[in-house]
C-alpha cells in the first residue's frame, strides 16, 4: 500500500495534536468547575455544621439533652426546618431532625464513627438530588453527629449547562483544527518546497548552482548545506571526469597523427627497404607509445572501478630489488647513468603485491632515468625501519620545482620540470603510483631540490615471520597467500 504524502501526514499529525488539545482542554475545564462546585458545597455543608456547634455552645450547661433538644427545636423550627437537618449527641439522643431529614430517614454514625473532616453521602428525594455531609462536633466536651444537606438542582443545572456550551464549538473546533493543520504543513514544508523547485534546475549542465541556504539554523538548513556539499563533489567528479576524458583523447590524438603521417608519406611514393624499416621502426615506437599509455589509462579507470584486487602475500625483498636491477641495468646503461641497488644487512620480508611493487619502483626508476642528465646517479634502495621496509629511489637530476610539487600525482599533469620547458610522458605515472601505493597502506613522500635531485620513497609491512632461506619453507608460506587477501585493484 502506498505511503499517504508528508503534506497529508503532517495535517493529520497537527489536526490529531490540535483537536487532542482541544478535548483535553474541555476536559481539564469540566473537571476543574466540578471540583469547585463540591469544594464550594464541602465548604458550605461545613459551616452550616459550625452553625450548629455555635448554636449548642451558647445553650445552657446544666441542661439536661431533652431541654437542649427543646431549645434548638425553638430556634431551627421556623427558620430551617425546610432545610436538610439532624443531630444527636454521643449517647443516641435526636437533638433535632428536620421534616426532609425525617422523610427520608438516611444513617447518621455516631461521633465516634466519623472521620474528623466528616463524611460525604448523596441520595434522591423526589426531583431533588441532595448530598449530605456527616460531620462530628464537640461542644464543653460532649460530641454530637450533625448532618446537613443541599439540594445539587442548581450545582447540575450549572454543570449541564457548561457542558454544552462546551460541546457546541466542537464542530468549529474540528474544522479550525484541521484548517490549522493543513496551514501548518504547508509553512513547514515551504522551505523543502523551494529547495525541491531549485534542484530541478540542476543538471550535468549546471552543476554550479547552489541550493538555498535559510538563516535559520534548524533541519532545512543543515540539510541544504549537506546538499550543497554533495553537489560540490559531485561537479569536482564530472569536472575530473572531463578533464580525464579530454586529456585522454589529446594524448591518444598526437600518436595516432603522428602514426597517419608516417604512412601517408610512406604511401606517396615507392622506396627502398631501408627506407620502409626506418618507418616501420618509426611507427613501431608510436605503438609502443600507445600501448604504455592505453594500459596506464586501462589500469586508472579500473582501479576507480574497484574491478580488480591486489593480493597480497610474503616478498623477499632482496629478490624483490634484484628482478628490479636487471631490468633496468641496461636502460641505465644505454642513459649513461650510474645505477646502484642498495640491499638491507638482512634479508627483510615484506608484505605486498608483487606485481604492483614492481610497477611503482618501474615508474619511479624511469622518471629518474628522464629526469636525469648523463653521468649522473640513479639509486634503489630498500631499508628496515621497526615494522616497515622503506623504498625509496634517489637521483642527483633537475629535481622539481615547488610550485610543481603538490601536481605532480596529478593525472595528466606535466609541469615544467626544472631547467625543461614541458616535461615529456603522459603524465599518468605518478598518478598509477600513487595509487598502488595507497592500496597497499602506504603513501608516496618526495623530497627534491631544483638542480640537485630527487628522492621518491614509501613503507611497506613487514611480513611475519620472515620465512627461512631454505626454498621448501619459503615455498610453503608462498602457497598460504591467500590469507593475505585485500580487497582493491590487480595492475596489468
Amino acid at each position: 500500500m502506498k505511503s499517504l504524502p508528508i503534506r497529508v501526514r503532517l495535517t493529520l499529525w497537527y489536526f490529531a495534536m490540535f483537536a487532542s488539545a482541544a478535548t483535553l482542554l474541555c476536559l481539564a475545564s469540566l473537571w476543574m468547575l466540578q471540583r469547585s462546585v463540591d469544594e464550594t458545597e464541602y465548604h458550605d455543608l461545613q459551616e452550616r455544621a459550625e452553625d450548629v456547634q455555635e448554636v449548642l455552645a451558647h445553650q445552657d450547661s446544666a441542661s439536661s439533652p431533652q431541654q437542649v433538644s427543646d431549645g434548638f427545636a425553638a430556634l431551627y423550627t421556623f427558620k430551617d426546618d425546610g432545610k436538610y437537618l439532624q443531630v444527636r449527641d454521643e449517647q443516641g439522643n435526636w437533638i433535632f431532625r428536620s421534616k426532609r431529614m425525617m422523610a427520608q430517614n438516611p444513617d447518621l454514625p455516631a461521633p465516634a464513627q466519623l472521620p474528623k473532616t466528616g463524611e460525604i453521602a448523596q441520595f434522591h428525594q423526589g426531583t431533588r438530588y441532595v448530598r449530605t455531609l456527616a460531620y462530628p462536633i464537640v461542644v464543653r466536651g460532649r460530641r454530637y453527629s450533625v448532618q446537613t444537606g443541599i439540594a445539587l438542582n442548581k450545582s447540575m443545572v450549572l454543570l449541564a449547562s457548561f457542558r454544552t456550551k462546551l460541546l457546541l464549538p466542537t464542530p468549529i473546533v474540528i474544522l479550525l483544527a484541521a484548517a490549522g493543520g493543513h496551514w501548518m504543513s504547508r509553512k513547514a514544508l515551504r522551505p523543502v518546497a523551494a529547495l525541491a523547485a531549485e534542484a530541478r534546475r540542476i543538471n550535468d549542465r549546471h552543476l554550479d548552482i547552489r541550493l538555498p541556504v535559510p538563516n535559520a539554523n534548524d533541519e532545512i538548513s543543515d540539510l541544504s548545506l549537506t546538499l550543497n556539499q554533495m553537489l560540490e563533489r559531485i561537479d569536482k567528479a564530472f569536472a575530473s571526469v572531463r578533464t580525464f576524458t579530454g586529456n585522454a583523447s589529446h594524448e591518444l590524438r598526437t600518436p595516432i597523427s603522428l602514426l597517419r603521417t608516417e604512412i601517408e608519406v610512406a604511401l606517396f611514393r615507392p622506396r627502398d627497404t631501408e627506407e620502409y624499416r626506418a618507418v616501420l621502426g618509426r611507427l613501431h615506437e608510436q605503438t609502443l607509445r600507445m600501448t604504455s599509455l592505453v594500459e596506464d589509462l586501462l589500469s586508472l579507470a579500473r582501479a576507480d572501478g574497484g574491478a580488480e584486487t591486489i593480493v597480497l602475500v610474503p616478498i623477499r625483498v632482496k629478490a624483490l630489488l634484484g628482478q628490479v636491477a636487471s631490468t633496468w641495468k641496461n636502460a641505465m646503461n644505454r642513459a649513461l647513468l650510474d645505477f646502484r641497488v642498495e640491499l638491507p644487512p638482512c634479508d627483510a620480508v615484506l608484505l605486498g603485491d608483487e606485481q604492483g611493487i614492481l610497477r611503482l619502483l618501474s615508474i619511479l626508476l624511469e622518471n629518474a632515468s628522464k629526469y636525469t642528465p648523463p653521468g649522473g646517479s640513479v639509486q634503489l634502495r630498500a631499508a628496515v625501519e621497526g615494522e616497515s621496509v622503506i623504498l625509496s629511489v634517489r637521483d642527483t637530476g633537475v629535481g622539481i620545482a615547488p610550485e610543481h610539487r603538490s601536481r605532480i600525482f596529478d593525472r595528466f599533469y606535466r609541469g615544467a620540470q626544472a631547467g625543461e620547458s614541458v616535461a615529456p610522458g603522459s603524465g599518468l605515472g605518478l598518478a598509477l603510483g600513487k595509487w598502488i601505493a595507497e592500496h597497499h597502506g602506504a603513501s608516496v613522500n618526495v623530497e627534491s631540490e631544483p638542480g640537485h635531485g630527487t628522492c621518491f620513497c614509501f613503507g611497506l609491512k613487514k611480513a611475519y615471520p620472515d620465512p627461512p632461506v631454505e626454498p621448501a619453507v619459503y615455498a610453503a608460506l608462498a602457497e598460504s597467500k591467500a590469507r593475505w587477501k585485500t580487497p582493491s585493484s590487480r595492475l596489468l
